[in-house]
Parts: structure tokens; sequence; C-alpha cells
């Protein structure tokens, strides 16, 4: 009677450990993005705070940074000017910056664009549903595309300076 209770508290616990382990592995280790580099990227079309219809496909022959941020992120407040500045460099190079914040109130959004005069295109995934089709968690995540549409590098997480610099020169058309 007594090894048979000792069983099967074992086999509990082993079919616990093993829950616990897979819970662990499934939320901090397993690659859920699913923006893949190598693989072409997820067409949208969005429309900017100004209005402007955005679709992804259309800015095909450039590269594209694409941001997804909030203005809550205090990584997101310190790459922006970086990726402001950076835009009046790359533009003209053939490098489209489309900032896209996920899910915040257009008038929290426009004063953050406000603050630091932001000339790239800004746009709100109202819903999430770019941010869901790309997998993006958590922000910031920026996913570079190269001119013809497939996805060079994902990266989550803040970008000092120079790493906004060396994305820029990555999706720059022709290199």
């Amino acid at each position: 009677m007594k090894q048979k209770r000792l069983i099967m508290r074992t086999s509990i616990l082993v079919i616990i450990g093993a829950a616990l382990a897979y819970t662990f592995y499934s939320n901090f280790f397993a690659d859920r993005s699913l923006a893949k580099v190598g693989e072409e990227s997820k067409n949208f079309v969005i429309h900017d705070l100004e209005g402007q219809r955005i679709e992804l496909k259309g800015l095909e022959g450039k590269g594209v940074f694409l941001n997804f941020w909030g203005t809550f992120c205090p990584p997101c407040e310190k790459e922006m000017p970086i990726m402001e500045e950076l835009y009046q460099e790359y533009k003209d190079q053939g490098v489209e910056i489309l900032a896209i914040n996920v899910n915040e109130p257009e008038l929290t959004v426009e004063s953050f664009v406000e603050r630091y005069n932001l000339t790239f295109p800004v746009a709100i995934d109202k819903d999430d549903i770019i941010a869901d089709a790309y997998g993006i968690s958590p922000l910031p995540a920026t996913i570079l595309i190269d001119e013809h549409g497939t996805i060079v590098d994902v990266h989550t997480g803040g970008m000092p300076d120079q790493l906004i610099r060396d994305f820029m020169e990555r999706i720059k058309p022709g290199t």
C-alpha cells in the first residue's frame, strides 16, 4: 500500500515538474516571433497620423526600418530622436522609417510626435493587427526589410545610436 502511494506521488510530481519546465521554456526561451529573417515581409495597409495611406508593398525598392513602439516605453523615447536624426540623413538614400505605435490613443501619440518633432511616418496599430501578424512582444521591436521586401533582421529592445546607424546601412538599397 505504501509503495503504491509513493509511486503515485512520484508520478504526480514528475508530471507537475514537466508542466513547469514546459511553461518556463515556452515563456522565456521559445521564439514566438512570426517575423523570420529571410522570409518575405507581411503586407499591410495603415494610415499615418496625417491620414496618408501607407501600404508596405508600396515601399518596395526602399529599405524599411519598421519600428513598433509605445509612448510609455523609455527605450522608445530614447531612440526616437536618434531615428529622426538618421532619417534626415538616410531618407534620400532610399531608407524609409515607419514607426507603428501599438494601440495608444491618437492624442497621446500626436503629443509625443510633436514633442520630438518627428517627420517620418507614424501610425497607430489600433487593434494590434500588425503587431500580432509580426509576433511583436515586447516593445520596442524593429524589423529591417530590404528593398525586395525580405526581412533582414528582427531586433527586440532598445537600440543605441550606432546600432540604429548600422541597421540603416544594412537596408540601404544597393548594399
